[in-house]
């Protein structure tokens, strides 16, 4: 079964960055394949890899709905179809979309497909990372599986730990069976944790993963729109978010009596 890790986080924290990072985390350790999900709606995981989207999950179902389904062809092997074109091929990992509905109606037999379709992907790969926008909805349409580690990210502020509580919380609330959350505190000035912080996290019973530091290259790439696979191994906050990897995974991995790489 693959082991599966969510990411959340309000807008600004760097979440899509992290998951980039965790993404090249798992290539570099042997990880692979690896179910990259972009569950935001405001993708852009595809743009911390570096790959171009041409197609998404929300195009196909959208396709259906409007009844675009060439003559001879059922619904569900037109949305089959579409759905495996949808899948971006990147050699150690492969990258979907979920992207967006337009406009109202029912959607009930495209998303039962869209679920069916997204649980026979989860079984060819031992890695699954899902990237996701705060509410975590999508989440719930991994039906057949757990996760295992819900990664939220957030900045020092008082505000951005009261919303990763408020995920946590939230993730805990949907019929998805998160495993074990961590909070990682991203962007901060001077790499270290501020003390009220930690204590926030510790009334909420949410364990530190880690913190990472600001970084002038971090922000470069990130301004020039550069893929952030591609920061440099030795960077610091690429070491630190391998060391903050191994030690939740490995973690993970021990608990679940699963040999860690």
């Amino acid at each position: 079964m693959a082991f599966s890790i969510a990411l959340a986080g309000k807008g600004g924290t760097g979440k899509t960055t992290v998951a980039g990072l965790l993404i090249k985390y798992l290539i570099k350790t042997g990880r692979t394949p690896i179910l990259a999900v972009d569950a935001d709606s405001n993708a852009n995981l595809n743009e911390v890899l570096g790959l171009e989207v041409t197609d998404t999950l929300g195009q196909a179902r959208e396709d259906m709905k409007k009844g675009n389904v060439p003559n001879g062809m059922t619904k569900d092997v037109f949305m089959s179809m579409r759905l495996e074109q949808s899948v971006i091929e990147a050699g150690d990992y492969d990258l979907v979309v979920m992207g967006q509905p337009e406009g109202a109606g029912c959607y009930c037999a495209a998303n039962n497909l869209l679920t069916n379709f997204l649980d026979r992907l989860q079984e060819n790969y031992p890695y699954i990372v899902m990237d996701n926008e705060a509410g975590m909805e999508h989440v719930s349409r991994m039906t057949t599986h757990n996760v295992d580690v819900l990664i939220i990210v957030t900045d020092a502020s008082r505000r951005g730990l009261q919303a990763a509580i408020r995920i946590d919380e939230l993730a805990r609330s949907l019929n998805v069976g998160v495993g074990k959350s961590y909070v990682v505190i991203n962007q901060v000035k001077d790499g270290k944790a501020p003390e009220a912080a930690l204590e926030m996290l510790r009334k909420a019973g949410i364990e530190l993963g880690g913190v990472l530091a600001e970084d002038d290259t971090v922000y470069d790439y990130d301004l020039k729109g550069e893929p952030m696979i591609n920061l440099p191994g030795d960077n610091p906050v690429v070491q630190a978010a391998y060391d903050m990897f191994g030690r939740i995974l490995e973690t993970e991995s021990v608990e679940a009596g699963e040999q860690t790489v």
